[in-house]
């Protein structure tokens, strides 16, 4: 019945140890046996999603920064892009420089900001991406930026959203990845927006898909699938809007759902 599998990295594909289990990977590896198109939907960087699906075996487009960025890996075709939109690429820096924020810009597949701090390095840990300082952001504004990303801690950035919401206008939007990111993208660089190109592209209709996450940055992907499945460590909100809960991540979350829906329905 489905045809298509997009999912979520960080706390949904990954456990807390940041790697794919060997039960997740042959799950993976047998839908694709059955013609199954299984594709990643995150809000990392192309090329930090590129090297997680080199490992699995994927060679497919990716939906990567939230969806701004649909990019195939056999050939790096651009499927789909979405910029945010200058005037509200310069209200964020403005925003963020008036308050003392850290703030991460990502331009040309490029991690950027202006200074070295814990912030950034963790981050790059984690994303397993090189970092680029640019202290001038007033010239790489000029560039096209597939998003922007504000972390600090959760509450502050909760008290934030009402501020900047107003600020950056009607043609950008403000999610979350994780508590203490806060990212800024095109209106539609959404997951879902890109998973509904992605399946009119292969084919593929929207009843049969499936979409796995689980952060606020995956309810409209979730919305938008045929099936949205929340993992069991998703926050509350979206286990309330999805159509299945799965198992957590330390609990290979996603081979359950591929194996119960997609292999042995």
């Amino acid at each position: 019945m489905y045809k298509l599998i997009a999912i979520d990295i960080d706390d949904t594909l990954l456990n807390d140890r940041l790697e794919v289990t060997p039960g997740t990977r042959e799950a993976i590896a047998r839908a694709m046996a059955r013609g199954v198109f299984v594709t990643l939907a995150t809000g990392r960087m192309y090329a930090s999603a590129r090297q997680i699906a080199q490992q699995l075996g994927l060679n497919v487009p990716l939906i990567t920064y939230q969806g701004a960025l649909v990019k195939n890996l056999l050939d790096e075709k651009i499927w789909y892009e979405r910029y945010v939109p200058l005037e509200a690429a310069e209200a964020v820096y403005r925003f963020a420089r008036e308050r003392g924020l850290h703030l991460q810009a990502y331009c040309d597949d490029r991690l950027y900001a202006q200074e070295e701090n814990e912030k950034l390095l963790a981050y790059s840990r984690n994303s397993n991406v090189p970092y680029f300082i640019e202290p001038d952001f007033r010239e790489l504004l000029k560039k096209p930026m597939a998003k922007m990303m504000i972390i600090d801690e959760p509450r502050l950035l909760d008290r934030l959203i009402p501020q900047l919401q107003p600020v950056i206008g009607g043609e950008a939007r403000l999610t979350k990845s994780k508590p203490n990111y806060l990212e800024i993208t095109h209106i539609e660089g959404t997951k879902g927006q890109a998973l509904r190109h992605l399946a009119a592209e292969i084919g593929c209709p929207m009843e049969q898909t499936i979409a796995i996450g689980d952060s606020w940055n995956d309810r409209d992907m979730l919305e938008t699938a045929g099936l949205g499945v929340a993992m069991g460590n998703a926050v509350p909100s979206l286990k309330e809007i999805a159509d299945y809960v799965t198992l957590d991540n330390n609990e290979e979350g996603v081979r359950h759902v591929i194996e119960t829906r997609v292999l042995n329905p």
